[in-house]
């Protein structure tokens, strides 16, 4: 279990995390959405442990996140973490070597799901090859968290199939999947639950198929509706 309690981050005079109360349970896929600076890569780096909070609680399995929660969580950030210098197959091996639980049997049958060789140079790769083996290489872990910020973002329509059936693939009773994106349509073909942030509060966390239900709307739906000027028509 992944929870945050009043968690909030201030940076100088910007709250980017604001008193954000939520729980995630293992079985699931989180759609964690919100417009460019709603707070969801800070909520995710905080979840990581790889930023402290000003104030409130980021916990795992009820004990704050430190060294023993990273080894369960796999956090993929939206910046490029590889040396220029490194290949795919060298990448491979720096994980191998940081991490427990990567495998590398299944890092290599990700590339080859991703369509990626493993003599390609990191610092060649195009902005959509680089998502691919950022996925990849966070995926090839066994870990109990997933959190992957803007896995989408510079693929291209027929990529984004493969990617989701490679993060479905891992999906399990035992896992916590968390993805943000602003590619609403992608997440709602992966996601069974959505947490809503909006300057850095949580608006809303919902079942979506409860939420198709009783209000009668999509995620998009929804998210025009949180975040937009759009009146959208429900059942409710």
């Amino acid at each position: 279990m992944l929870e945050s309690k009043e968690l909030t981050k201030v940076f100088g005079s910007t709250r980017a995390v604001d008193h954000v109360s939520v729980r995630l349970e293992p079985g699931h896929v989180y759609a964690l959405l919100g417009p460019n600076g709603s707070g969801k890569t800070t909520w995710m780096k905080m979840a990581a442990g790889l930023i402290k909070p000003t104030s409130g609680q980021m916990l795992y399995n009820d004990a704050p996140v430190g060294i023993e929660s990273r080894r369960e969580v796999a956090y993929m950030s939206t910046e490029p973490y590889f040396y220029t210098w490194m290949t795919i197959k060298d990448v491979g091996r720096y994980y191998d070597d940081f991490f427990e639980d990567f495998s590398m049997e299944r890092y290599q049958s990700l590339l080859e799901r991703m369509e990626l060789r493993e003599d390609m140079k990191t610092k060649a790769l195009s902005s959509g090859m680089m998502a691919k083996l950022k996925i990849a290489v966070t995926m090839a872990r066994d870990a109990k968290v997933y959190m992957l910020d803007e896995p989408f973002n510079g693929i291209d329509l027929l990529a984004r199939d493969e990617i989701r059936a490679s993060i479905l693939q891992f999906a399990a009773y035992d896992k916590i999947l968390l993805l943000s994106s602003h590619l609403v349509e992608e997440m709602e073909a992966v996601a069974d639950r959505a947490l809503f942030i909006k300057q850095g509060q949580l608006v809303e966390s919902v079942d979506l198929e409860t939420m198709r239900l009783t209000m009668g709307v999509s995620m998009a739906d929804r998210y025009r509706q949180i975040y937009g000027h759009t009146e959208v028509q429900t059942n409710a």
